[in-house]
C-alpha cells in the first residue's frame, strides 16, 4: 500500500513517516506550501520547515515532493476567515485548513498521484465500525487534536491514517531523538496557521480596515478605546491597556462582550464575571462524523478545554442548541463547538450565539 505523508518539518510528521515505513508501507513525503508570503526573516519558517522535512526524508530513504496549495488556501480558508473577523467574530483557521486543504485538496492530489491513503502527524485515531469511520481522541490528553478534525468528511477519514495517535508526545520525541531526526527537539508551532509567528494585529491590518471605538463597562461607563473589534476575543485579558485604571474592585479587566452595532468593546473586571459565563450555545453549519445517538454528551468550545457535559437539542438539520451542565467561560462566536461521546468525536458546528449568562 502506498502512503503519502504530509511532512510539515515538525517532529510529529517525522515520526509518523518512520512508523509507517517500519510497518512495511511504501511511503512518500509531501511538503505543502499554503502561504506565499511566509519567508520573512524571523517571522515564518517555511524554508526551514522544508529543509527539516528533506533531512528527515533523507534519513528515512523516502522521496519528498512539494506541492503548492496557496491559491486554494486563499480561496477556501483565508477569505472566509477575513469575513468572520470583519463581523467581529473569531474564526478557527486550523479547523478550516484541515477540512479544505489537508483532507480535501491534499487528499485529492495524493490520490491522483497514486496514493492509497494519506497520513499526517495529528494526535487522533480512526477506527472502523460497520464500514463507517469513527474519529477518536488521541491517547495523549494534552495533545489530542480531534477538536481540529471534526469537520473532516467520513470519506476523507476512510483514506487517512494517524500513526502517532496512540502515542504520548514525550514518546514521539524520544523516538525522533533515537533516530537522530533534526526535528526531535524542534519547538511546536504556536502561530495561527496562515499567520505563523507574526504579530497578529499588524498582520490583520494588512487585509482589513481598522475601526477604532470605545471601550465601555456593562453599565456604559467609558474606560478606554479599542483598536478595532476584530483584534479582541471574549475572555481576553492582555492588551487592553486599562490595567491601571482606578475603579471597581481592583481585579484584572477582561473582554466580556462585543457590541457590533455601536462598535463598542465591553469590558469588565473579574475572570468569572457573569457576562463571561454561558449556560447554552446555538451552533450552525453542522458536520457529523458520527451522528449522536443520545441527548446527553460532552462538549468543547475551544481547544484544550475539558469536556463539559451537555444536552443536545436539534433545532433543524443544520442548527442545534446545547445546554451545559455547568456554566462555561468565554464561549466565542465564530469558534467551533465540538461534541464527544467519551473518546468518540461526534462532530459539531460553528458557535453562532451564546445565551443564558449565569
Amino acid at each position: 500500500m502506498k502512503i503519502f505523508v504530509g511532512m510539515s518539518g515538525g517532529v510529529d510528521s517525522s515520526v509518523a513517516a518512520l512508523l509507517l515505513k517500519r510497518q512495511g508501507y511504501d511511503v512518500e513525503g509531501v511538503f505543502m506550501k499554503n502561504w506565499e508570503d511566509d519567508d520573512e526573516p524571523g517571522v515564518c519558517t517555511a524554508a526551514q520547515d522544508l529543509s527539516d522535512a528533506k533531512s528527515v526524508c533523507n534519513r528515512l530513504g523516502i522521496p519528498l515532493r512539494t506541492v503548492n496549495f496557496s491559491q486554494q488556501y486563499w480561496d477556501r480558508v483565508f477569505t472566509h476567515c477575513l469575513e468572520v473577523f470583519r463581523v467581529g467574530a473569531t474564526p478557527n483557521p486550523d479547523v478550516l485548513c484541515n477540512q479544505e486543504i489537508k483532507f480535501q485538496a491534499f487528499l485529492d492530489y495524493c490520490l491522483a498521484q497514486g496514493a492509497d491513503k494519506i497520513a499526517t502527524g495529528h494526535y487522533a485515531r480512526i477506527e472502523s465500525q460497520n464500514g463507517e469511520p469513527r474519529l477518536l481522541k488521541g491517547l495523549d490528553d494534552n495533545k489530542d487534536q480531534s477538536y481540529f478534525l471534526y469537520r473532516v468528511k467520513a470519506e476523507a477519514l476512510n483514506h487517512a491514517l494517524f500513526p502517532i495517535g496512540e502515542l504520548p508526545k514525550t514518546q514521539v520525541r524520544q523516538i525522533a531523538e533515537t533516530e537522530n531526526f533534526i526535528t526531535h527537539d524542534k519547538k511546536d508551532s504556536t502561530g495561527i496557521c496562515f499567520i505563523g509567528e507574526r504579530k497578529f494585529d499588524a498582520f490583520l491590518k494588512e487585509y482589513l480596515p481598522t475601526k477604532p471605538g470605545l471601550m465601555k463597562t456593562p453599565n456604559g461607563e467609558t474606560v478606554g478605546q479599542h483598536d478595532g473589534l476584530m483584534f479582541y476575543t471574549l475572555g481576553q485579558r492582555q492588551g487592553l491597556q486599562i490595567g491601571g485604571l482606578k475603579t471597581g474592585n481592583g481585579e484584572p479587566w477582561y473582554v466580556v462582550d462585543k457590541n457590533i452595532t455601536d462598535n463598542v468593546l465591553v469590558v469588565a473586571q473579574g475572570k468569572d464575571h457573569p457576562l463571561l459565563l454561558s449556560r447554552s450555545v446555538i451552533a450552525t453549519d453542522l458536520n457529523w462524523v458520527t451522528k449522536p445517538s443520545k441527548e446527553l454528551v460532552a462538549a468543547k468550545v475551544r481547544y484544550r478545554q475539558k469536556d463539559v457535559p451537555c444536552r443536545i437539542m436539534m433545532l433543524d438539520e443544520n442548527e442545534l442548541r446545547i445546554e451545559f451542565e455547568t456554566p462555561v467561560r468565554s464561549v466565542t462566536p465564530g469558534q467551533s463547538l465540538v461534541l464527544y461521546d467519551g473518546d468518540i468525536c461526534l462532530g459539531g458546528g460553528i458557535i453562532a450565539y451564546r445565551g443564558n449568562h449565569d
